[in-house]
C-alpha cells in the first residue's frame, strides 16, 4: 500500500519538476539559433492553436483518402483487375 502512495505521489508532482528542465526542440535549439542569426519568430499565416482547425484538416484528409481508396477498391486489391478491365475495354482478341 505504501509503494503505490509512494508511486501515485510521484507520478502526480515529479512531472511538475521536470517541465522546467525538459523544453521542446523549437525552445532549445531552433529558437537559440535564430536568435544567434538575427531572426525572430514570426505569427504563422494560418494558425492552428485556435480552435478545431487541425482536426478538421485531418478529418477532411481522412474523408479524401477513404473515398479515394474506396473508388480504386479493385485496383488496390485484386492483382488482375487492371489487366482485366483494359481487355474487356479492347474486346475479345483474334487469333
Amino acid at each position: 500500500m505504501k509503494a503505490l502512495c509512494v508511486l501515485l505521489f510521484a507520478l502526480c508532482v515529479l512531472p511538475a519538476y521536470a517541465a522546467d528542465k525538459w523544453t521542446g526542440v523549437d525552445e532549445s535549439v531552433v529558437e537559440k539559433y535564430a536568435k544567434e542569426h538575427g531572426r525572430e519568430a514570426a505569427k504563422p499565416l494560418i494558425n492552428v492553436e485556435q480552435g478545431d482547425l487541425q482536426l478538421f484538416m485531418f478529418l477532411l484528409a481522412g474523408t479524401i483518402g477513404g473515398f479515394a481508396a474506396g473508388y480504386y477498391w479493385r485496383k488496390l486489391t485484386e492483382p488482375g483487375a487492371a489487366g482485366q478491365t483494359q481487355k474487356q475495354q479492347n474486346g475479345p482478341e483474334k487469333e
